[in-house]
């Protein structure tokens, strides 16, 4: 009976990262579905909007202790956070209008591998061969991927247009890296922040900073956020609920019992997922160049997120989970 008890335990978590895969999997689908009305900042506000309604009022309802208990240092770290997950959303969903989902997905999860590089700087943690293996790997991949849809095969090789470096394609896969640049800078900060938060605290304390930095910058752009139809609407209202609070609280759970190596295989999850969904939902069918550079990218952060075996039992990771 108590090893079924055990079993039942440890299946939990796992069924807990499965499901927060698929709800973070739509959000790629369910953005696409809303450009075709609104605007990237505005949805990436909403999307941030939602998710703070619902955490900034338990957070102070359960956890405002932590935050009073903040230094001005500490604050100033919580809203380059918000800064740094603002523009992440903002980018990597503008990305998401100029080129393939599959681009885009699996170019702005190569956060972990980045956050790896910036580490010894930032936080003092020893680099690992393993990431710079990984690196280099992922690197070559999203070059690959950078002129998958402006390269094709023919009989007599590879054609490229004339305009690789200047199109619509090449931008927003560009776009789609500093997504993942901004999001290794919000975990980074993420990582000496938790130390002394909960989860939820520092969810909602980022979330809701990231939210006000997009609403203003959407009403100094006077964006239109009250013409939309109903069926943008609820677009909108799925990618706050979906992907944003049920998938990332459900990493957030499950995260705390499994090992720290399947922390990095989620983000392998998210991206695999997406392009599976885009694929049904949206036809879009990866080019040969973006499905070989893809196969690198994950081949990277696999390779570098090698780590030493070990379970995180019963105690919560300071990492946050990467927004997507």
């Amino acid at each position: 009976m108590k090893k079924l008890t055990n079993e039942r335990k440890g299946f939990q978590p796992i069924l807990g990262t499965a499901l927060g895969i698929l709800f973070v999997s739509t959000a790629s689908i369910f953005i696409r579905f809303a450009q075709a009305e609104a605007s990237s900042l505005v949805i990436a506000a909403s999307r941030l909007l939602l998710a703070s309604l619902v955490l900034v009022p338990i957070a102070w309802l359960k956890y405002r202790h932590e935050w009073r208990s903040l230094s001005s240092k500490d604050i100033l770290k919580g809203g380059l956070s918000g800064l740094f997950l603002a523009i992440h959303f903002a980018v990597w969903i503008t990305s998401l209008q100029l080129t393939s989902v599959a681009s885009s997905v699996v170019l702005v999860t190569t956060t972990p591998l980045w956050v790896a590089l910036l580490s010894p700087v930032f936080l003092k943690e020893s680099i690992r061969k393993w990431v710079i293996v990984g690196l280099i790997v992922s690197i070559t991949g999203g070059v690959i991927v950078g002129f998958g849809q402006a390269c094709s095969f023919t009989s007599s090789g590879m054609v490229c247009e004339e305009q690789i470096f200047t199109g619509s394609t090449m931008l927003g896969n560009f776009l789609a890296l500093v997504g993942a640049w901004m999001a290794a800078g919000y975990l980074l900060i993420g990582r000496q922040l938790r130390k002394t938060m909960s989860t939820v605290s520092y969810t909602a304390l980022v979330y809701g900073i990231a939210a006000v930095i997009l609403l203003v910058v959407v009403l100094f752009r006077s964006e239109p956020v009250f013409s939309y139809s109903k069926q943008t609407y609820l677009w909108l209202l799925a990618l706050g609920i979906f992907p944003q609070l049920l998938g990332h609280s459900l990493f957030n759970w499950a995260l705390k019992y499994i090992s720290a190596a399947y922390v990095s295989l989620t983000f392998l999850g998210e991206s695999i997922g997406t392009i599976i969904l885009a694929l049904i939902f949206l036809k879009e069918v990866p080019t040969l160049l973006e499905g070989v550079g893809a196969v690198l990218i994950l081949m990277g952060i696999v390779v570098g997120s090698i780590r030493k075996t070990g379970e995180i039992n019963g105690e919560e990771s300071h990492l946050p989970s990467v927004p997507g």
